[in-house]
């Protein structure tokens, strides 16, 4: 006699299992091509599930990306805790920049999905995604390894994080070898972690002398 237990067929997601599966699956397809490589219809496809069954977990487009930046942004502050954690000679500064560099070279895809494309400033309040990166704008701000002076520490971690990006950024389209200024992309990093420091230690000294915190 057949059991009346029919196998469940491989392609078959649990609730919750194909969420996960679309956010991993799309982080593969961002590593190639960024945010526009991101189809919820190829996925489906890829996953052997039907046409309509991503949209039980995400409303649109737009929400998977969401999700999947939020998980891109959770790996990337992963690292940079871990490059932080790390015993070393270097500054906390110089191993969160050199990590930082390194993980938007290597992973380029992601690394665009997260700062070249909209999804970041579409974020509401208070949604998962507006949380993680923030928190990964406090990990830039702990690496500066100071006491809060007004908001210092803030803006010198927002300049350090500009020119961050601005060298992968530049790097990615070619434009930067190092070549010109006799220097390698590393070289390039370090030199704006020390100039930081310097300049946030000044800027700290001469505040506190006015008396003015802030200023």
């Amino acid at each position: 006699m057949r059991s009346q237990l029919a196998r469940k067929p491989l392609n078959t997601y649990h609730h919750g299992d194909l969420r996960d599966a679309l956010i991993k699956a799309a982080l593969r397809e961002a590593e190639k091509g960024g945010a526009e490589a991101i189809s919820i219809k190829a996925l489906a496809k890829q996953l052997g599930v039907s046409q309509p069954a991503p949209y039980r977990h995400f409303a649109d487009r737009e929400a998977l990306l969401a999700a999947v930046t939020a998980e891109a942004f959770r790996q990337f502050n992963a690292i940079l805790r871990e490059a932080m954690a790390k015993p070393s000679k270097q500054s906390k500064l110089s191993r969160l920049a050199q990590a930082t560099l390194d993980f938007g070279l290597r992973r380029n895809g992601v690394y665009r999905l997260m700062f070249a494309s909209r999804t970041v400033s579409c974020a509401a309040k208070g949604s998962e995604l507006h949380a993680v990166t923030h928190e990964t704008f406090g990990l830039v701000t702990e690496a500066l390894e100071v006491p809060a002076v007004g908001y210092l520490r803030e803006r010198h971690a927002l300049k350090i994080w500009a020119a961050l990006h601005g060298v992968v950024m530049l790097a990615e389209q070619g434009l930067f070898t190092g070549e010109a200024a006799h220097a390698s992309r590393e070289d390039l990093v370090e030199d704006f972690v020390n100039e930081t420091k310097v300049a946030l230690a000044a800027a700290i000294k001469a505040t506190k002398r006015r008396g003015k915190p802030g200023a």
